[in-house]
Formats: structure tokens, sequence, C-alpha cells
């Protein structure tokens, strides 16, 4: 297959997913160019390339945001965070195949995409800089918002098959999977963003890690209540995280087991972007709010509208956050009891 035969591919985004997708399609000799609006990730790309850890630099086309206008029929793979999808919606012909990457649920997305990625491995990129690292291994599962399997996926689906930086499974229907993700983010992002902590430090300190439980459990909750199938992401599927989450025991003894490979990593969520009075809150615990009614979500409920304030005053994080939410004081036989 040559390169003629390709389409171009757009990926929107060059953060740690981005350049993770991005360097598989040219490893695999797609003609990616890349559409950032950091300038300093432009001018580093343009000069260096994109570049993952422990893997050659691979030379790559970079483009300013500000002047990027999409051909018809182009392929663009939305890698930014949810806040910023209305801006690059806004340039899209209509005949422009869009598929996000991404966390989260964008209801400005419903309707104008069909097949999704959703990805469970930990790609960490350097601020300024087209440069990632894998620090957890995992899948990017390709798959439709129905349950269907198509008859040919799109060539650059099978290309990434064969990258080496992680495993690509396609499946009928994507929603599953990214719901899973989701029961996991919306309780490890907003105790970032309220703490500033890195994944690690979150399963480390006590009284964090007994919140991150409790959130857990009752994201859980809301899915399995409001009839939502969900996939394994994971080691384990949510089925058997929520068996584990009510032995206290064996949930902190896993903790410690993934500690090592969380230390120093974010999910997208992440408490750098209060500087700028925004958050992904909405898209994340604010579409589980949105399932169920109140009694099914206390927890995601007070965090949602904390961090809600947090982002209107801009509100450094710190770990004190915690007792002004006044939630960590609740014993985890107390929110297993209440569910």
């Amino acid at each position: 297959m040559s390169i003629e035969d390709q389409g171009q591919i757009f990926v929107v985004g060059a953060g740690g997913i981005g350049c993770a997708v991005g360097y598989g399609l040219l490893a695999a000799r797609f003609p990616v160019v890349f559409v950032e609006a950091d300038v300093h990730k432009i001018r580093w790309g343009r000069w260096r390339g994109v570049e993952i850890n422990q893997h050659p630099v691979l030379p790559a086309q970079f483009i300013s945001f500000a002047d990027w206008q999409p051909p018809p029929q182009a392929t663009v793979l939305l890698c930014t965070k949810c806040f910023d999808n209305a801006r690059v919606l806004a340039r899209l012909p209509s005949d422009v195949t869009l598929v996000p990457i991404q966390n989260g649920f964008d209801p400005a997305l419903e309707g104008r995409i069909h097949l999704e990625g959703i990805a469970s491995f930990v790609s960490e990129c350097e601020p300024g800089v087209p440069y990632t690292r894998i620090t957890r291994r995992g899948h990017l599962h390709f798959g439709f918002r129905s349950d269907r399997t198509p008859t040919n996926w799109p060539k650059f689906v099978t290309a990434l098959q064969s990258c080496d930086l992680f495993k690509v499974e396609v499946v009928p229907d994507i929603l599953p999977f990214k719901y899973s993700k989701l029961m996991y983010n919306a309780a490890i992002s907003p105790l970032a963003v309220v703490t500033g902590y890195d994944n690690g430090q979150l399963l480390r300190e006590p009284q964090v890690r007994r919140l991150f439980f409790q959130l857990l459990l009752e994201n859980y909750t809301i899915l399995h209540e409001a009839r939502i199938p969900l996939g394994k992401i994971g080691p384990f599927h949510p089925d058997h995280v929520a068996q584990i989450l009510h032995r206290p025991w064996i949930a902190r003894a896993l903790a410690w087991a993934f500690y090592p490979s969380l230390r120093g990593t974010y999910c997208s969520m992440s408490p750098y972007d209060l500087s700028e009075g925004r958050t992904e809150i909405d898209y994340f615990n604010g579409h589980l709010i949105d399932l169920t009614d109140e009694q099914l979500c206390p927890l995601n409920r007070r965090v949602y509208n904390f961090i809600k304030r947090m982002e209107s005053e801009r509100t450094v994080p710190s770990l004190e956050m915690l007792e002004e939410i006044g939630l960590h004081y609740a014993s985890s036989e107390e929110i297993i009891s209440s569910l």
C-alpha cells in the first residue's frame, strides 16, 4: 500500500495520546499532519519531529491550529481535551471523517461521529515538546457507537495494529469500553484537580485513596443502575473491581501494587487547567450525574460543585481542599452501605 493510496490524516492535539497515535501512523508510513495550538510544540516538531521514549525520532509535519483548514473528506483524529472540541468542530467541513480518541463524553459530538477510539495505556507528553513517554502499557480500542462489525476497517486502524507501542483492538461497540474508562477517570481526575496530586499519590495517601475508592464504587453503581454495559480495559473487569472495593484490604493491597507504575502520571483532566479557569469536569462527572438521580450520586455531585467553584475562583489545588469538601471523613463501610 503506497502513501498515494492513503488519505491524509490530521492529528489534532500533539499531547500524550496524539503523539503516540501519530507516531504509530508515521511508523506505518502514513502522511500525518499534527495540528497544534502550542507554538513551542510546533517549532520543536518542525525542527526535530515527534518522539517516543526509547524509540527513534520520526520527522513530522506540524501546522498551527490558527492556520489550519482541513480539506473536504479528510480524516481528523481528535486528540484534544473535551473543552477544546467546539473550536475544532467549527473548522470542519461536513464531509470530514471525525474520529475522537479522548476521554469524557461531549454532547456536541452526538450525531457527528461514528468511529471512536479509547486508550487504556498512559502516555505522558513533556510540556512544550512533542515528546511523550509510554508510562503504562495498554490497549487502544476502536469501535462504533453501535453493535455492528464493519466489513472493512479504515486503513489507519489496520496500520496501527502493527504498532509495538500499544495493542490495538477493534470492537463492534465502543461504548462499553468508553464507559469503563469514564468509571476510572471520573474517580481519579477530580481528586487530582482538587489536590494537585499525580495518579500515584492518589493511591499512596490514605485519605485520598479512601475517597478514590468511594468515588470509583459510586461511579460503578451509577453505570450499573443505568444498565450500561461495561468492557474490560485493564487487568480486571469493572464487575470484578466492584467486588474488590467491597473488600477494602484487597483494594489497599492492589493500590500499592499499581502505585509504582502510576507515579508521575496524570489523566487528561489535570490540575494545571485550573489556572485557565476550566477543567473537563462537565464531560466526566457531569455526564455521570446526568445519567442518574441525586440519591445515587452524592459524592459526584459534591465534587462536581466544588470543582466548578474552583474553576470560577481559579483556586490553587492542595490537599487541604479535601477538608473543605468534607468528604474524606466518610468510611468505606459507610459509603458501601449507602449504595
